[in-house]
């Protein structure tokens, strides 16, 4: 289809004869919307939500019941100290940060929520930092 363009990290499908053509963005969003269906965050086990862009990591616990944010902590805030804003270390700086800020308003245990991301590299280290501060997953 002439609207559609090729790119390296798209992967085209056909539905109905028409090429339509999914970026990577669009298939992470898919995935986690199917997590996000089965999960659930409530005042006792509220979810922690991890989003991982290419220079920095964004997390936030999320009480769905009454739909507001309890706490949130990203590589951006101005008492970061970690080096870089990217790697595996500046991950788990921020697992541990939401982990103090959770324990301070009363969170004991929460559900992880990846966001469509793999459970690897800094998605789990940030879960990691959250474990060693005492947070529950």
């Amino acid at each position: 289809a002439p609207w559609t363009s090729w790119s390296p990290n798209a992967r085209s499908q056909t539905a109905c004869g028409v090429s339509v053509t999914k970026t990577s963005k669009e298939r992470r969003e898919r995935r986690a919307k199917g997590v996000r269906a089965k999960m659930h965050g409530t005042a006792e086990q509220p979810r922690l939500s991890v989003y991982r862009s290419n220079t920095h990591m964004y997390a936030q616990i999320i009480d769905d019941d009454s739909q507001k944010t309890v706490c949130a902590y990203n590589t951006r805030m101005k008492d970061f100290e970690a080096g870089n804003t990217w790697g595996m270390e500046a991950a788990e700086v921020v697992g541990k940060k939401i982990a103090e800020k959770a324990l301070a308003a009363g969170v004991e245990k929460v559900c992880f929520d990846r966001s469509g991301f793999k459970y690897h590299g800094r998605i789990a280290s940030v879960a990691d930092g959250a474990r060693e501060a005492g947070l529950k997953l």
